[in-house]
């Protein structure tokens, strides 16, 4: 009696140990005695216990962090990149069979990627093209990534350190050209004032009398102040009118 119990048990146990569940965002690839048999979707799925082994494999979109990498351009320039790499395995029993550590072998060969392509441009592309440089790193990725069931979705280049030499090197010159171009400003503003001035002269010299009537407004606007003592050329012509005004 006992014995039947204790082997329904062993059976139920049995059973229930092969009872396995598959979540949607995952795949179950199954090995029987070691050898690939299948792919299981989600759900709940059933594999012959000690005969089988069933991985679970993540496909949604994963992110690996390159940390810094030490690069020395091709213009001489030693900086520290990091970036990040965003993937999603789209087979998972390549990504179990093709390579022992899928994750981890892609984030060595983003490394490696990431050497290669920033030591080979100079630093004014690196800091001024990180689009296009990220795209190169993300094509040579991918193109081996493939052969292990991952597509590298993109890659993103987010810290470039300079040394610190270099960063005062571009502060002066960023300082340099806003002084340059505030000198440029001021320059074409007192051009812009002198063509208004040269403008109103040509006028005043034109009209009769004209350079008369703006003395005069001059000498109006000066004599505010009582208590101040102005001195003041006439214009000859002035002296001359007044002259004759006053013979008559």
């Amino acid at each position: 009696m006992y014995s039947v119990i204790f082997l329904i048990v062993i059976a139920v146990i049995f059973i229930l140990s092969g009872l396995k569940v598959v979540n949607q965002y995952e795949r179950g690839v199954v090995l029987t005695l070691g050898k690939y048999t299948g792919l299981r979707e989600p759900g709940l799925q059933i594999i012959v216990p000690i005969f089988q082994r069933m991985i679970r494999v993540d496909v949604r979109t994963n992110t690996i962090d390159i940390p810094k990498q030490e690069v020395i351009t091709s213009d001489n320039v030693t900086v520290n990149v990091d970036a990040v790499v965003y993937f999603k395995v789209l087979h998972a029993e390549k990504a179990i069979l093709e390579v022992s550590n899928f994750i981890y072998a892609s984030s060595q060969f983003a490394q490696a990627a990431l050497r290669d392509v920033t030591g080979n441009i100079e630093l004014d592309s690196l800091l001024g093209k990180r689009d296009e440089v990220s795209a190169q790193i993300k094509d040579i990725v991918d193109a081996q990534a493939e052969k292990w069931g991952i597509d590298i979705e993109s890659v993103k280049i987010q810290n470039i350190e300079l040394p610190q030499d270099m960063k005062r090197a571009m502060a002066k010159q960023a300082e340099a050209e806003r002084e340059r171009r505030a000198v440029i400003i001021t320059a074409e503003g007192e051009k812009a004032a002198a063509q208004a001035v040269s403008d109103a002269a040509r006028i005043l010299t034109s009209t009769p009398g004209g350079i008369n009537i703006r003395t005069l407004q001059t000498l109006e606007k000066i004599s505010v102040e009582q208590s101040q003592t102005t001195l003041f050329v006439l214009p000859a012509d002035l002296i001359d009118n007044v002259g004759r005004i006053l013979q008559k």
